[in-house]
């Protein structure tokens, strides 16, 4: 059974609550696992799926946490879809078993999303790496998946914003892969490029399911959960809490709104010529570019920075801002252009301006501190 072009329509936090899934033959006849479906962006794929109609397998920690997977429930009721919530945990092999039955498609957004950690190989290598492992075996074990779609990054990409100095053209693309991350250096990105080759290599060893990756650069956007825990939000934060002042750094970046993301991932699931790595990405800016954006609608109100720190200041007060020197110094300064063209054309997405994902992610933020 197709399920028509769809949206959700619902405006329950005072910002665009639509995904809009014009074009995507969704088959809502069988279910669909999300995996880390509390989470930011899995929250927003599991709207979208369920306002399309679409029985949706989300596998959560703990469905007995009420606060955790209250607006998932709360969503579910808005939508023709239904929601099932099982037990899951990324590092426990077969746990995802229940969830994944009778499923065709299974979309995998779990992976930390945290810079500051004690310890990189538990906290982020880990459950990105042997959460990605764990998902896969489930899907080889049963046969009813055929479409798998990993939540990668283009993290897995570059590294630094110095790497994309030495690709063709300066501009990053799917074929381009980060081989300058480890352990002791960027280990968020170096999880992700682990996670995302292991997904590709037990992909290649079978021809029952098919594997899509979506890219996404850095997430912003209101979130559908009242305690987000992505990075993004940290981030912003300190952008708009005073921490930032008396300035911010050009640090290259690449950001998207989460919804688009998530829309993205569904035409990955859905579409059938969907193949290989997309990248989702809306515009290229820097940190200072992007605080920038803000200052229209909370210039007066916010102590937001005005001014772009030089880069020596940056790299003199590196650990004051949770950073490295050699992150700074590979990092400030330097652009970074992704190219989502593949994303627009064969994917359907349409990104909004970031100006409008900034306003509504921080009006949600100053509402829930009030």
């Amino acid at each position: 059974m197709q399920s028509p072009a769809a949206h959700s329509s619902d405006n329950t936090d005072n910002f665009d609550s639509a995904i809009v899934l014009s074009g995507i033959p969704i088959d809502n006849s069988s279910p669909v696992m999300v995996t880390g479906a509390t989470g930011y962006l899995g929250s927003w794929v599991t709207k979208g799926l369920l306002d399309a109609g679409v029985t949706v397998h989300a596998a959560v920690r703990d469905p007995q946490n009420t606060s955790k997977v209250a607006h998932l429930n709360r969503m579910a009721e808005q939508a023709p879809g239904t929601l099932r919530l099982f037990t899951s945990d990324l590092l426990q092999p077969g746990s995802y078993n229940q969830a994944m039955e009778g499923c065709a498609v299974v979309i995998h957004t779990a992976s930390p999303f945290i810079r500051a950690v004690a310890d990189p190989q538990r906290d982020l290598v880990a459950p990105a790496l042997q959460g990605t492992r764990n998902v896969l075996a489930g899907v080889e074990r049963t046969p009813s998946v055929t479409r798998v779609v990993l939540t990668s990054s283009i993290a897995a990409m570059y590294g630094d914003a110095a790497d994309i100095e030495g690709y063709p053209g300066r501009i990053l693309t799917e074929t381009c892969w980060n081989t300058t991350s480890s352990l002791s250096h960027e280990p968020y990105a170096y999880s992700k490029t682990l996670a995302e080759k292991e997904a590709w290599r037990l992909a290649a060893g079978q021809d029952r399911w098919k594997l899509v990756t979506v890219n996404p650069s850095m997430i912003l956007g209101p979130s559908l959960s009242s305690a987000p825990t992505s990075d993004s939000f940290s981030t912003i934060r300190m952008m708009i809490d005073g921490t930032a002042r008396l300035g911010a750094p050009r640090v290259g970046i690449s950001v998207v709104d989460v919804r688009e993301v998530a829309q993205a991932h569904i035409a990955a699931a859905f579409l059938p010529e969907a193949h290989g790595r997309y990248i989702a990405s809306a515009e290229d800016t820097d940190i200072f570019a992007l605080t920038s954006t803000l200052i229209p609608r909370f210039g007066r109100s916010l102590p937001l920075p005005r001014r772009a720190l030089p880069r020596p200041v940056v790299v003199a007060i590196a650990p004051r801002l949770g950073q490295t020197r050699t992150y700074i110094r590979r990092n400030v300064g330097y652009a970074v252009r992704s190219d989502a063209s593949r994303s627009r054309l064969e994917l359907g997405t349409r990104y909004r301006p970031v100006q409008a994902s900034m306003e509504e992610m921080v009006e949600q933020m100053l509402a829930r501190q009030g």
